[in-house]
Parts: C-alpha cells; sequence; structure tokens
C-alpha cells in the first residue's frame, strides 16, 4: 500500500483560478470483483494477490474558489472499529483535518461538503463525537448528496448505522441538502449526477478560466477500467455506469481536463486520453 510522511499526504494543484488539493486519508485492502474474465482482469491488474485483493488509496479534495472552501467527499469515520480496520488492512495518514489544516483551512471554514455518493468511505467523516454527542465535524457548511442515495438508502432508518449516526446527524444539523440530477455548487464548480456506483452518485466538476478539474468519486476504480469501460464490480448497475463513463468521456476528453479519482494511489493525478484501441488513463 502507498506510504507517506506527515508532509506528503496532500497536494494542490491551479486550475485557472481555483486551487484543488488532493488529500490521502490512508490506504485499504479491497476485492472489485471486475465482471470480466478472470485472466483479463488479472492482466490488468497485476497488483491483486491470489484472492483479487488489492491495495487502494482513499483520496477527496479540497477546492478554493473564490469565497467557497468546498470540500469533496469526507473520508474515514476518526476510530473505525477493530475489526473492520484489521479486516480491511487499514492504513490510515495523518488525516483529512490535518490535510485542510496543512493549507491552512480550519473545519469551520468550510463552506460546501460535496458527498459523491453514500458508501462509508466517502461519508464516515461527517460527524465526529464530542461530550458524548456526535456533532458535524465542519459545523458551517452546506452537505450535497443526489437524493436517490439519502433517501433510498437501505440503513437510513436504522439507529447506530454508519449512515444514521454520521449523515443522520448533518440532517439534524439541518446542513443538509438532497440533489437532482445536475446542481452548481456556486459560479464554476457543479455536482454532474453519474449513476452507476450507486443511484445517486455524483462527481463533480470544476471550471475556471479556460481549464477543468473532475473529481470522479467511484466513476473509476481502477485505471483498467478507463481501458474497459465496460468493466465493472460486482454489485454496481453496469449500463448506468457505462452510461456516465461515455458522458465523461465526451465532455472531457476534448477539455483536456485534469481528474482525481478516489482510489487511485495518490497523488492521483492524471487524465483521460485516446489511444489506438479507446481510451486509457495518463498520469499528470
Amino acid at each position: 500500500m502507498s506510504s507517506w510522511s506527515p508532509s506528503e499526504f496532500f497536494e494542490s494543484r491551479r486550475i485557472g483560478n481555483a486551487t484543488v488539493t488532493v488529500i490521502c486519508d490512508g490506504s485499504f485492502a479491497w476485492a472489485p470483483r471486475i465482471q470480466a474474465p478472470e485472466v483479463d482482469w488479472r492482466r490488468a491488474m497485476p497488483e491483486a494477490d491470489a484472492d483479487g485483493v488489492l491495495p487502494i488509496d482513499l483520496n477527496v479534495a479540497h477546492i478554493r474558489v473564490g469565497d467557497a472552501s468546498i470540500l469533496v467527499d469526507l473520508g474515514f469515520e476518526d476510530q473505525p472499529p477493530a475489526l473492520q480496520a484489521r479486516e480491511a488492512r487499514l492504513r490510515r495518514s495523518p488525516g483529512v483535518v490535518a490535510g485542510l489544516a496543512g493549507i491552512g483551512v480550519r473545519p469551520e471554514q468550510i463552506t460546501h461538503v460535496a458527498i459523491t455518493h453514500a458508501h462509508g468511505d466517502h461519508f464516515a467523516g461527517a460527524a465526529v463525537e464530542r461530550d458524548g454527542q456526535m456533532v458535524a465535524r465542519y459545523p458551517r457548511a452546506r452537505h450535497l448528496i443526489g437524493r436517490a442515495d439519502w433517501n433510498g438508502h437501505p440503513t437510513r432508518n436504522q439507529p447506530g448505522s454508519l449512515l444514521a449516526m454520521h449523515l443522520g446527524t448533518i440532517e439534524r444539523s439541518g446542513l443538509l441538502d438532497l440533489v437532482d440530477g445536475d446542481e452548481e455548487i456556486v459560479p464554476g464548480v457543479t455536482m454532474i449526477h453519474a449513476p452507476g456506483e450507486s443511484p445517486g452518485h455524483s462527481i463533480v466538476r470544476v471550471r475556471s478560466a479556460g481549464e477543468s478539474f473532475y473529481y470522479l468519486g467511484d466513476l473509476f476504480h481502477h485505471t483498467c477500467e478507463v481501458a474497459c469501460l465496460d468493466w465493472v464490480p460486482a454489485g454496481r448497475d453496469s449500463a448506468a455506469t457505462l452510461a456516465s463513463r461515455e458522458r465523461l468521456i465526451a465532455e472531457a476528453v476534448p477539455a483536456n481536463a485534469t481528474m482525481v479519482f478516489t482510489h487511485q494511489p495518490f497523488p492521483a493525478w492524471g487524465r483521460i486520453v485516446r489511444d489506438e484501441a479507446g481510451f486509457r488513463w495518463e498520469e499528470v
């Protein structure tokens, strides 16, 4: 899995007049169960072990543009259950809050939180326990998530579930906004509905001074999925994922956009480019 020193888990780049920072919250082990012939996906993912498990990172993004301070995804909770951490071979970086501090941002300065989808590794950092109560970690931020992920989540009404504890805290605090379709967060920064990983999955686009950046969430999990657009992990909506990927490519490739997806090894910057076979991921 990736390694880092305390000063090497976040990295910033300028996108036009915006500053985008990628923060790695840690690494863990995951078996994607790609829906493709095993001989093919093993050739494309040589880092997978005999059980099909491979190491992946967990990257979130911060966008600073104008007066807006936008966090995209939230990372892990502070202390995942020990069994869960052991089974996932979880390694933590200094964390999202430490990464924000490294660029001079305090939690109370975050104005918006865009949550790509309601999987625990993307929202569990929403709330923190203080004096025996769960409170919003980013208390002044509007938290946006696709309505389909909130309304349709199977554990939403289960007390003690990760969703109820963390995003439930945000809802009770009056900070949760449900998004339908595409929605502009602030001028130049837009949540784009990209279902497939989940019904409400979104990606985030930044356009500034002629440049573009996309945070892709789990639209892709591994670079091999860029070359093989119909390769989708088990349990996802394959047709919707393919349609969302094709929409992104039609828009972002001609713009030569910089991109990051959540589980690419830190620092994760790249772009999708054409090649003789179709498309491929290129680190930048």
